[in-house]
């Protein structure tokens, strides 16, 4: 195998991997896309001030986000379905993340469980919930992370209803996968995935399945959104999360300074500026434009981490130059996960850290807390001026 040394070489590797029900499902966004496309090229617009005769010797990237070490300043996002794109999938993930020195969190739709994932782990991770109308079943999902020993609970609020991708409907996505003509001959020529897929049996929503009521069809991520995701969600009912889950709090889903405000009033100890990569509300601004003014209006105040669009260490550095304290990798870790398993995920942390290193080096700084926005060129009113 060719060398991996950058995120795309894990992406193409991954793409012949996986099944194209599981490779769309990654690698889309709700209608035009155009949300989804720009959390990524709006990077584009941002430079480097390349600096010389500086001394790079002894650099650091470790940070502290939520009040515990880690590596750099990234996290692996809650991804739905990643036990689809490699067996056991987020399992793999969790110790990949571990090993390397970065938090993992679940998302509520992994096919492994809190408890799978809990028992094959050594360090704390954190629990991405979504906001149902169930009491019990939240209840019980922040019991369950509480048992699990989670060192973080975060809330997604931009999904009450789920924005249309429409690769997923016209795949007919479910997991396991429905069998259809389409999908068994494009299945047939993954093997590697299917053999894989034989080795396990957590092909379901391991969270859901045995532990949500009244939930008729568990397989689909649409149908299982239409019946429990509470759409009539407010600050309010935030605030009855808060006094479920008495550990740190992480509200993702944030791209407003008046919503940052928000969060910062019920209690969140962090705030994630994302737009759900560009899977929900299509035209939004893209992730990078929002995070400066969210910074500036409460970022002395809470922790300010951000996602959507970052394949690169070059990404990670930008961010944390505009204020970010964290930044939230998915499609990028999705990749390595589907090209090599746990292996693949550990690669494409390798391939981030190392450009997040030696680009800040270039930059003139040595410690990953004294980026600033100094080290950057940007477009005037590129995270302003919007009326």
């Amino acid at each position: 195998m060719a060398a991996i040394t950058e995120i795309q070489d894990l992406k193409r590797i991954y793409k012949r991997r996986v099944p194209k029900m599981f490779y769309d499902y990654c690698e889309s966004g709700s209608w035009t896309e155009q949300t989804f496309r720009e959390n990524s090229s709006d990077f584009d617009e941002i430079y480097f001030r390349q600096r010389v005769a500086v001394d790079m010797a002894n650099r650091s990237t470790k940070v502290q986000m939520i009040g515990q070490d880690y590596a750099m300043p990234v996290a692996l996002a809650p991804v739905g379905l990643t036990g689809m794109q490699h067996y056991d999938g987020e399992i793999f993930a969790a110790r990949a993340a571990e090993e390397f020195g970065v938090p993992f969190c679940l998302s509520t739709m992994s096919i492994c469980s809190i408890e799978d994932v809990a028992s094959h782990t050594t360090k704390p991770f954190w629990m991405q919930v979504y906001t149902l109308k169930d009491d019990d079943f939240m209840q019980r999902l922040f019991d369950r992370a509480k048992e699990a020993k989670c060192s973080a609970a975060v809330i997604t609020v931009d999904l009450q209803l789920m924005g249309q991708r429409h690769k997923d409907i016209k795949n007919g996505l479910s997991a396991p996968p429905k069998l259809t003509a389409a999908s068994v001959a494009n299945m047939m020529t993954k093997v590697p995935w299917g053999l894989g897929m034989l080795k396990t049996k957590r092909r379901f929503f391991g969270n859901i399945v045995g532990h949500a009521k009244g939930v008729t069809d568990p397989s689909s991520l649409s149908t299982w959104t239409a019946e429990a995701f509470d759409q009539s969600l407010n600050w309010d009912r935030i605030r009855e999360f808060r006094r479920m889950w008495d550990g740190p709090l992480i509200i993702k889903g944030i791209m407003d300074v008046r919503d940052a405000r928000e969060a910062l009033n019920v209690g969140a100890d962090a705030i994630v500026v994302s737009n759900h990569g560009g899977r929900q509300l299509d035209s939004a601004l893209s992730s990078i434009r929002a995070l400066e003014p969210i910074v500036e209006a409460v970022g002395d105040k809470i922790e300010v981490h951000m996602d959507s669009g970052i394949r690169s260490g070059q990404d990670v550095l930008k961010a944390v130059a505009l204020g970010a304290k964290g930044c939230w990798i998915g499609r990028a870790w999705v990749y390595g996960l589907g090209a090599g398993g746990q292996k693949g995920v550990r690669q494409a942390l390798e391939v981030i850290h190392k450009e997040l290193d030696y680009s800040m080096a270039l930059s003139g700084r040595r410690d990953i807390g004294k980026v600033d926005r100094d080290i950057l060129m940007v477009p005037k009113g590129f995270s302003g001026d919007w009326s």
